[in-house]
Parts: structure tokens; sequence; C-alpha cells
């Protein structure tokens, strides 16, 4: 599906604020309700668009630690690589993995209650994990920037 103009206005309105109803949509794009209604549903059935959600405060839900974990395996072997992969999808404190080029093979954003569970979280998962080379860990001392806005 090739977007067009209109298409990126309406994903851009989409992710600023999911509960716009599709009569807002609309009228700030200009369209019919109907003809708005279908495009949203042709993004979603393209898999353009793959869900909406709530965006929270993790300070003020009570996490209050932020670590940027960086993994190096000792081999990239499938067994390793399915056996490491499955253990970080297992976890809730793993908000973000992403494989990389570099030095590092993975690299984790994790978000914890507060220090003493980030020790238990990296003792039950990561540590006794086998096929693990290095692990470094940089704590996020002030959140910057966050965006999960794509534009066109």
């Amino acid at each position: 599906m090739e977007l067009e103009e209109r298409d990126w206005r309406l994903l851009e309105l989409l992710q600023q604020d999911a509960r716009l109803s599709n009569q807002e949509l609309a009228e700030r794009l200009g369209m019919s309700a109907s003809s708005c209604w279908r495009r949203v549903r042709q993004l979603e059935e393209a898999g353009i668009v793959t869900g909406y959600r709530a965006v929270i405060d993790p300070r003020r839900a009570g996490k209050e630690f932020h670590a940027i974990i960086h993994v190096q395996l000792t081999r990239h072997s499938r067994e390793i690589v399915e056996r490491f992969t499955a253990e970080v999808m297992r976890h809730d404190e793993v908000l973000d993995c992403f494989a990389t080029t570099g030095a590092a093979d993975y690299h984790l954003r994790v978000l914890c209650r507060d220090l003493d569970a980030f020790n238990a979280f990296m003792e039950r998962t990561l540590f006794p994990l086998e096929g693990i080379a290095n692990i470094q860990t940089n704590l996020v001392l002030r959140h910057i920037k966050s965006a999960n806005v794509v534009r066109g």
C-alpha cells in the first residue's frame, strides 16, 4: 500500500491521540466520516496501524529504575540466539530488545521498580543464561525524548 499525504496526516493524528473519534479525524482531515473510516480500516488491514495504546508515566506507576543493557553473545548459533530471545520475550521488565551490529549483539531497555528488582531480574534471567560473553549496563539518568511518531 502506497501512502499518500492524507494518509500520513491521518497516521500522525492517530499517533498523537488514538482516542480521537472517527468524526474528529474526518473533520481535521477535511474528509467525510465514511471515507475516513474506510481509510483507517485499510491502514489497519495493511498492517501499517498495528494497535492502539495508552502511554504510561513509569515513575508515577512506581517504576523508578530504567537501564539499557548491552549483551554480547559467545556465538551466534541458532540454539544460543533462540534461547536468548525466548528468555527476553518472557520478561515484562524488558520493554525493548534490539539486535544490532557493533560491539554488542543486543540492546535491551529495561524498567524495574527499583535497584533490588533490577538485581533480581538480572540474577534470574541474564546471569544464568548460557551463551552470554559480556553484559554492560547503562543507567538512564534522565529521559529526554521518546518518539513513537512515524512521519512521512
